[in-house]
């Protein structure tokens, strides 16, 4: 199996060290598994849309505008 080597903060170690009990090689390989797994499942449903970057861009400044007319109303901004 080949080895991963990462950097993590030294009061993220501090705090990892404090808890023997666990596999951090198994936790990290979970926490990877699962997030290729989320990003291949993205891929495929993107892969099938038919909405381009212009309609994204459209969507988006949709949403913006409503959502600030609501917080306008509500009087958060």
């Amino acid at each position: 199996m080949p080895t991963l080597t990462l950097a993590v903060p030294e009061d993220l170690k501090r705090d990892m060290d404090a808890l023997p009990e666990l596999n951090w090689s198994e936790v990290a390989r979970r926490a990877i598994s699962e997030k290729v797994r989320e990003y291949l499942l993205f891929k495929s449903i993107v892969a099938k849309s038919k909405m381009t970057e212009k309609d994204a861009d459209e969507l988006a400044e949709k949403v913006k505008v409503s959502m600030h007319r609501r917080l306008k109303a509500e009087g958060l901004v």
